[in-house]
Protein backbone atom coordinates (compact mmCIF):
# COMPACT_ATOMS: atom_id res chain seq x y z
CA UNK A 1 0.00 0.00 0.00
CA UNK A 2 1.04 3.49 -0.83
CA UNK A 3 1.91 5.49 2.56
CA UNK A 4 -0.91 8.07 2.63
CA UNK A 5 -3.27 4.58 2.33
CA UNK A 6 -1.53 2.77 5.42
CA UNK A 7 -1.45 6.27 7.48
CA UNK A 8 -5.63 6.31 6.71
CA UNK A 9 -6.05 2.80 8.07
CA UNK A 10 -3.97 3.80 11.16
CA UNK A 11 -5.98 7.18 11.63
CA UNK A 12 -8.60 5.62 11.81
CA UNK A 13 -7.89 2.34 14.21
CA UNK A 14 -6.77 5.34 16.40
CA UNK A 15 -9.91 6.83 15.91
CA UNK A 16 -11.99 3.72 17.24
CA UNK A 17 -10.05 2.85 19.77
CA UNK A 18 -10.43 6.02 21.80
CA UNK A 19 -14.15 6.74 21.13
CA UNK A 20 -14.38 2.76 22.93
CA UNK A 21 -12.06 3.89 25.47
CA UNK A 22 -14.40 7.37 26.17
CA UNK A 23 -17.34 4.97 25.97
CA UNK A 24 -16.00 2.72 28.42
CA UNK A 25 -14.61 6.25 30.78
CA UNK A 26 -18.16 7.34 30.55
CA UNK A 27 -19.79 4.19 30.71
CA UNK A 28 -18.22 3.10 34.44
CA UNK A 29 -18.05 6.80 35.74
CA UNK A 30 -20.89 6.27 37.36
CA UNK A 31 -21.45 2.68 38.28
CA UNK A 32 -19.44 2.79 41.62
CA UNK A 33 -19.07 1.51 43.75
CA UNK A 34 -20.75 -1.39 42.92
CA UNK A 35 -21.06 -2.12 39.31
CA UNK A 36 -24.53 -1.67 38.59
CA UNK A 37 -25.52 -2.56 34.80
CA UNK A 38 -28.76 -0.15 34.82
CA UNK A 39 -27.16 2.87 36.23
CA UNK A 40 -25.53 6.12 35.37
CA UNK A 41 -25.83 7.93 32.12
CA UNK A 42 -25.39 5.17 29.93
CA UNK A 43 -27.65 2.50 31.70
CA UNK A 44 -27.86 -0.99 29.96
CA UNK A 45 -25.24 -3.48 28.67
CA UNK A 46 -22.53 -1.80 26.57
CA UNK A 47 -20.62 -4.34 23.87
CA UNK A 48 -17.47 -2.48 22.84
CA UNK A 49 -15.13 -3.81 19.92
CA UNK A 50 -11.69 -2.77 21.05
CA UNK A 51 -9.35 -4.94 19.15
CA UNK A 52 -11.52 -5.34 16.05
CA UNK A 53 -10.77 -2.25 14.37
CA UNK A 54 -8.68 -3.45 11.56
CA UNK A 55 -11.38 -5.50 10.33
CA UNK A 56 -14.03 -2.23 10.13
CA UNK A 57 -11.20 0.01 9.04
CA UNK A 58 -9.86 -2.09 6.19
CA UNK A 59 -13.43 -3.10 5.19
CA UNK A 60 -14.79 0.45 4.77
CA UNK A 61 -12.02 1.72 3.20
CA UNK A 62 -13.49 0.65 0.17
CA UNK A 63 -17.42 2.03 0.95
CA UNK A 64 -18.44 5.23 0.07
CA UNK A 65 -21.82 6.74 1.95
CA UNK A 66 -23.93 5.19 -0.95
CA UNK A 67 -23.18 1.65 0.24
CA UNK A 68 -24.99 -0.44 3.18
CA UNK A 69 -23.50 -1.72 6.02
CA UNK A 70 -25.34 -3.87 8.57
CA UNK A 71 -23.16 -4.79 11.99
CA UNK A 72 -23.78 -6.40 15.19
CA UNK A 73 -24.22 -5.89 18.75
CA UNK A 74 -20.84 -5.02 18.78
CA UNK A 75 -20.85 -2.00 16.14
CA UNK A 76 -19.20 1.07 17.01
CA UNK A 77 -16.15 0.33 15.02
CA UNK A 78 -18.30 -0.24 12.03
CA UNK A 79 -20.38 3.09 11.97
CA UNK A 80 -17.48 5.12 13.07
CA UNK A 81 -15.19 3.32 9.77
CA UNK A 82 -18.23 3.75 7.57
CA UNK A 83 -18.79 7.54 8.31
CA UNK A 84 -21.92 7.78 10.66
CA UNK A 85 -22.42 11.17 12.23
CA UNK A 86 -20.04 10.78 15.51
CA UNK A 87 -22.34 13.52 17.41
CA UNK A 88 -25.59 11.72 16.94
CA UNK A 89 -24.11 8.51 17.39
CA UNK A 90 -22.92 9.06 20.67
CA UNK A 91 -26.15 11.11 21.84
CA UNK A 92 -28.23 7.77 20.65
CA UNK A 93 -25.63 5.82 23.03
CA UNK A 94 -26.22 8.34 25.98
CA UNK A 95 -30.37 7.91 24.98
CA UNK A 96 -31.27 11.06 23.74
CA UNK A 97 -33.32 13.84 21.58
CA UNK A 98 -30.60 14.54 19.35
CA UNK A 99 -29.69 10.68 18.85
CA UNK A 100 -29.99 8.74 15.65
CA UNK A 101 -33.03 7.59 16.67
CA UNK A 102 -34.20 9.95 19.06
CA UNK A 103 -32.44 8.42 22.34
CA UNK A 104 -34.83 5.32 21.62
CA UNK A 105 -32.80 2.83 20.74
CA UNK A 106 -29.30 2.88 22.49
CA UNK A 107 -26.07 1.73 21.59
CA UNK A 108 -26.92 -2.00 19.92
CA UNK A 109 -29.23 0.08 17.74
CA UNK A 110 -27.91 2.72 15.61
CA UNK A 111 -29.58 3.75 12.61
CA UNK A 112 -28.24 6.04 9.79
CA UNK A 113 -30.07 6.55 6.43
CA UNK A 114 -27.72 8.83 5.28
CA UNK A 115 -24.60 6.33 4.93
CA UNK A 116 -27.38 3.24 5.04
CA UNK A 117 -25.88 1.74 8.54
CA UNK A 118 -27.61 -0.25 11.05
CA UNK A 119 -26.97 -2.69 13.24
CA UNK A 120 -29.19 -4.65 15.72
CA UNK A 121 -28.69 -7.01 19.20
CA UNK A 122 -30.54 -10.11 17.20
CA UNK A 123 -27.50 -12.75 15.92
CA UNK A 124 -27.27 -12.74 12.65
CA UNK A 125 -30.36 -10.79 12.30
CA UNK A 126 -28.15 -8.49 9.70
CA UNK A 127 -27.50 -10.42 7.16
CA UNK A 128 -31.18 -11.43 5.13
CA UNK A 129 -31.47 -7.46 5.43
CA UNK A 130 -28.35 -6.88 3.52
CA UNK A 131 -29.64 -9.18 1.21
CA UNK A 132 -32.57 -7.15 0.39
CA UNK A 133 -30.31 -4.32 0.09
CA UNK A 134 -28.29 -5.54 -2.37
CA UNK A 135 -31.36 -6.61 -4.26
CA UNK A 136 -32.62 -3.29 -4.22
CA UNK A 137 -29.10 -1.87 -5.52
CA UNK A 138 -29.07 -4.55 -8.77
CA UNK A 139 -32.44 -3.93 -9.65
CA UNK A 140 -31.74 -0.47 -9.93
CA UNK A 141 -28.69 -1.09 -11.86
CA UNK A 142 -26.28 0.62 -9.71
CA UNK A 143 -22.67 -0.52 -8.58
CA UNK A 144 -23.53 0.07 -5.09
CA UNK A 145 -22.94 -2.70 -2.91
CA UNK A 146 -24.22 -3.82 0.27
CA UNK A 147 -21.57 -4.97 3.65
CA UNK A 148 -23.00 -7.79 6.45
CA UNK A 149 -21.18 -8.23 9.17
CA UNK A 150 -21.52 -10.93 12.02
CA UNK A 151 -19.48 -13.02 14.33
CA UNK A 152 -18.21 -16.22 14.21
CA UNK A 153 -21.04 -17.81 16.54
CA UNK A 154 -23.57 -15.81 14.88
CA UNK A 155 -22.51 -18.36 11.36
CA UNK A 156 -23.97 -21.20 12.56
CA UNK A 157 -27.84 -19.55 12.71
CA UNK A 158 -30.13 -20.40 10.20
CA UNK A 159 -29.93 -17.11 8.73
CA UNK A 160 -26.79 -17.29 7.73
CA UNK A 161 -26.88 -19.97 5.88
CA UNK A 162 -30.34 -18.57 4.02
CA UNK A 163 -28.42 -15.44 3.25
CA UNK A 164 -25.64 -16.72 1.45
CA UNK A 165 -28.01 -19.13 -0.43
CA UNK A 166 -30.14 -16.47 -1.59
CA UNK A 167 -27.13 -14.10 -2.46
CA UNK A 168 -25.27 -16.70 -4.33
CA UNK A 169 -29.03 -18.05 -6.42
CA UNK A 170 -29.17 -14.34 -7.32
CA UNK A 171 -25.73 -13.10 -8.25
CA UNK A 172 -26.08 -10.24 -5.66
CA UNK A 173 -23.88 -7.54 -4.50
CA UNK A 174 -23.55 -8.52 -1.38
CA UNK A 175 -20.16 -8.86 1.03
CA UNK A 176 -20.59 -11.15 4.15
CA UNK A 177 -17.86 -10.44 6.91
CA UNK A 178 -17.76 -12.84 9.79
CA UNK A 179 -15.66 -10.91 12.72
CA UNK A 180 -14.00 -14.31 14.78
CA UNK A 181 -12.62 -13.44 18.23
CA UNK A 182 -12.66 -16.78 19.50
CA UNK A 183 -15.57 -15.97 21.26
CA UNK A 184 -19.41 -16.50 20.90
CA UNK A 185 -20.44 -14.74 24.42
CA UNK A 186 -18.14 -17.23 26.73
CA UNK A 187 -18.04 -20.00 24.98
CA UNK A 188 -14.85 -21.21 22.26
CA UNK A 189 -15.57 -21.51 18.95
CA UNK A 190 -14.06 -25.24 18.82
CA UNK A 191 -17.13 -26.10 21.27
CA UNK A 192 -19.94 -24.82 18.85
CA UNK A 193 -18.44 -24.84 15.42
CA UNK A 194 -18.04 -28.11 13.26
CA UNK A 195 -15.50 -26.07 10.97
CA UNK A 196 -12.04 -24.55 11.59
CA UNK A 197 -12.90 -21.86 9.66
CA UNK A 198 -16.13 -20.49 8.42
CA UNK A 199 -14.78 -19.41 4.85
CA UNK A 200 -14.88 -22.69 4.34
CA UNK A 201 -18.75 -22.96 4.76
CA UNK A 202 -18.81 -20.48 1.28
CA UNK A 203 -18.05 -23.28 -0.78
CA UNK A 204 -21.24 -24.97 -0.18
CA UNK A 205 -22.79 -21.74 -1.76
CA UNK A 206 -20.70 -21.48 -4.64
CA UNK A 207 -19.13 -18.29 -4.12
CA UNK A 208 -15.07 -16.98 -2.83
CA UNK A 209 -14.65 -17.59 0.59
CA UNK A 210 -11.31 -16.25 1.87
CA UNK A 211 -10.01 -16.05 6.18
CA UNK A 212 -7.45 -13.32 6.78
CA UNK A 213 -5.02 -14.37 10.37
CA UNK A 214 -2.98 -12.71 12.79
CA UNK A 215 -5.84 -9.73 12.71
CA UNK A 216 -3.98 -7.63 10.00
CA UNK A 217 -5.60 -4.44 8.75
CA UNK A 218 -3.69 -4.39 5.65
CA UNK A 219 -4.79 -7.98 4.40
CA UNK A 220 -8.07 -6.77 5.65
CA UNK A 221 -8.06 -4.22 3.42
CA UNK A 222 -6.58 -6.20 0.30
CA UNK A 223 -8.89 -9.23 0.49
CA UNK A 224 -12.30 -7.04 1.10
CA UNK A 225 -10.69 -4.52 -1.61
CA UNK A 226 -10.75 -7.66 -4.32
CA UNK A 227 -14.23 -8.56 -2.66
CA UNK A 228 -15.82 -5.63 -2.78
CA UNK A 229 -14.43 -4.85 -5.99
CA UNK A 230 -16.28 -8.16 -7.62
CA UNK A 231 -19.43 -6.99 -5.92
CA UNK A 232 -19.60 -3.91 -7.84
CA UNK A 233 -18.69 -5.67 -11.10
CA UNK A 234 -21.78 -7.83 -11.06
CA UNK A 235 -19.71 -10.98 -9.75
CA UNK A 236 -21.97 -11.85 -6.84
CA UNK A 237 -21.24 -12.10 -3.30
CA UNK A 238 -18.28 -13.14 -1.51
CA UNK A 239 -17.30 -13.95 2.28
CA UNK A 240 -14.73 -13.17 4.71
CA UNK A 241 -13.93 -14.33 7.82
CA UNK A 242 -11.16 -12.45 9.95
CA UNK A 243 -9.28 -13.86 12.83
CA UNK A 244 -9.46 -10.71 15.13
CA UNK A 245 -9.81 -10.29 18.80
CA UNK A 246 -11.66 -9.08 21.50
CA UNK A 247 -9.80 -7.28 23.71
CA UNK A 248 -12.24 -6.55 26.44
CA UNK A 249 -15.37 -8.34 28.08
CA UNK A 250 -18.08 -10.00 25.89
CA UNK A 251 -19.93 -6.94 27.72
CA UNK A 252 -18.92 -4.68 30.07
CA UNK A 253 -18.70 -5.78 33.80
CA UNK A 254 -18.25 -9.49 32.37
CA UNK A 255 -15.66 -10.94 34.60
CA UNK A 256 -14.36 -13.27 31.99
CA UNK A 257 -13.76 -15.96 34.37
CA UNK A 258 -14.23 -18.34 31.52
CA UNK A 259 -11.34 -17.10 29.24
CA UNK A 260 -7.78 -18.87 29.66
CA UNK A 261 -6.18 -16.89 26.72
CA UNK A 262 -6.35 -13.19 29.35
CA UNK A 263 -2.69 -13.39 30.18
CA UNK A 264 -1.75 -13.14 26.04
CA UNK A 265 -4.16 -10.60 25.08
CA UNK A 266 -2.55 -7.17 25.09
CA UNK A 267 0.59 -8.68 23.09
CA UNK A 268 -2.25 -8.98 20.24
CA UNK A 269 -3.35 -5.93 20.43
CA UNK A 270 -3.32 -4.77 16.85
CA UNK A 271 -3.28 -1.06 17.51
CA UNK A 272 0.83 -0.94 18.51
CA UNK A 273 1.46 -3.50 15.95
CA UNK A 274 0.40 -1.33 13.33
CA UNK A 275 2.03 1.68 14.86
CA UNK A 276 5.30 -0.77 15.38
CA UNK A 277 5.25 -1.37 11.55
CA UNK A 278 4.74 1.99 10.34
CA UNK A 279 7.74 3.16 12.35
CA UNK A 280 9.85 0.77 10.96
CA UNK A 281 8.75 2.10 7.60
CA UNK A 282 8.95 5.60 8.03
CA UNK A 283 5.39 6.10 7.65
CA UNK A 284 5.25 7.25 11.34
CA UNK A 285 7.22 9.13 14.11
CA UNK A 286 6.79 10.33 17.05
CA UNK A 287 5.30 13.95 16.24
CA UNK A 288 2.85 11.81 13.33
CA UNK A 289 1.68 9.41 16.53
CA UNK A 290 1.05 12.45 18.92
CA UNK A 291 -1.09 14.82 16.52
CA UNK A 292 -3.47 11.66 15.11
CA UNK A 293 -4.02 10.49 18.99
CA UNK A 294 -4.76 14.40 19.52
CA UNK A 295 -7.14 14.92 17.00
CA UNK A 296 -8.85 11.67 17.35
CA UNK A 297 -9.17 13.23 21.88
CA UNK A 298 -10.66 16.26 20.09
CA UNK A 299 -12.98 14.64 18.13
CA UNK A 300 -14.41 12.36 20.26
CA UNK A 301 -14.49 14.85 23.38
CA UNK A 302 -16.57 17.17 21.16
CA UNK A 303 -19.05 14.30 20.15
CA UNK A 304 -19.04 13.47 24.09
CA UNK A 305 -19.81 17.09 24.94
CA UNK A 306 -22.18 17.45 22.73
CA UNK A 307 -24.02 13.94 24.08
CA UNK A 308 -24.33 15.33 27.45
CA UNK A 309 -25.71 18.68 26.07
CA UNK A 310 -28.70 16.98 24.20
CA UNK A 311 -31.81 16.54 26.41
CA UNK A 312 -33.42 13.48 27.66
CA UNK A 313 -37.11 12.48 25.59
CA UNK A 314 -40.16 13.34 27.75
CA UNK A 315 -41.22 10.49 28.86
CA UNK A 316 -44.60 12.06 27.41
CA UNK A 317 -43.24 11.45 23.58
CA UNK A 318 -42.59 7.22 24.41
CA UNK A 319 -45.19 6.22 21.69
CA UNK A 320 -43.91 8.74 19.34
CA UNK A 321 -41.62 7.48 16.33
CA UNK A 322 -43.29 3.82 16.62
CA UNK A 323 -45.16 3.97 13.75
CA UNK A 324 -44.04 6.02 10.50
CA UNK A 325 -46.61 9.11 10.23
CA UNK A 326 -48.69 9.68 7.24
Amino acid sequence: MEPDGRLGLYRMMVLIRTYEETILREYHADKKPVFDIGAGLIPGEMHLSAGQEPVAAGVCAHLTADDAVTATHRPHHFAIAHGVDLDRMTAEIFGRVDGLGRGRGGHMHLFDPATHFSCSGIIAEGYPPAVGQALAFQRRGTDRVAVAVTGEGAANQGAFHEALNLASLWKLPVVFVVEDNDWGISVPRSASTCVTSNALRAAGYGIPGQRVEDNSVEAVHAVAGEAIARARAGEGPSLIEVHTLRLWGHFEGDAQGYRSDLEGVPGRDPLPTYEKELRAAGVLDDAAVSSIAEQARDRVEAAIAFAKRSPEPDPATALDFVFAQA
